[in-house]
């Protein structure tokens, strides 16, 4: 959804023996009908996933969902749904058409969650892979939409990914709280007081 606020999460991992679901959602568009559809996806997400359905379930009944209520695919859904074990450390997770999640590792290699498939709300029986990967002390995992790249100063230059990637692979240690306030700096220091026109969202996962 397309508006010029920013929107600061942050969780660090502790040994929980429960998953915990990491959700990041972006529906294309403005205004009433656009926040309307995410309030409905919000709800059938948490409804899915009290039932603690699978990603290989969840997100073919979240797209089906989306697809009764994307116009014939004009209000489609980017997404990214993962579902953390703390017990072994593993993330399955699967990317709907979003900006890939960073994963940046102790020791400074950066990786793309890049694995799934279309938007929900383009394609009714949309196949999705389901991608998985395993989280260890010290990694970060950095959930975003695209106004923190495509953020932009007063001569119209954008943020862009160089940068991006560039500011996490220069993460100081710190907690995830501080991970964020760290990348937002950097944003918000490149565009100073241009007003933007789009949501500016980032989500720190820190594994202790």
């Amino acid at each position: 959804m397309r508006s010029a606020r920013k929107r600061f999460i942050h969780r660090g991992a502790a040994l929980l023996a429960v998953a915990i679901m990491l959700v990041i959602a972006d529906v294309a568009g403005k205004s009433v009908p656009a926040a309307l559809l995410m309030a409905t996806m919000q709800a059938s997400l948490r409804t899915v996933a009290g039932e603690d359905a699978p990603l290989e379930v969840l997100v073919p009944r979240l797209n089906r969902y989306a697809c009764a209520h994307s116009l014939d695919g004009r209000r489609f859904t980017t997404a990214v749904l993962g579902q953390y074990q703390p017990g072994t450390g593993t993330l399955t997770y699967v990317n709907a058409g979003h900006n890939a999640p960073v994963l940046r590792r102790a020791n400074g290699t950066l990786e793309e969650l890049n694995k799934g498939g279309l938007p929900l709300g383009i394609e009714s029986n949309a196949p999705y892979e389901i991608g998985l990967t395993s989280l260890h002390p010290g990694d970060v995992l950095i959930f975003f939409t695209d106004g923190c790249i495509e953020a932009f100063n007063a001569a119209g230059d954008e943020f862009g990914s160089l940068r991006w990637l560039a500011a996490i692979r220069a993460l100081p240690s710190g907690t995830a709280q501080e991970s964020l306030h760290y990348l937002m700096r950097q944003v918000d220091e490149f565009v100073g007081a241009t007003r933007q026109a789009d949501d500016i969202t980032c989500m720190i996962f820190r594994c202790k």
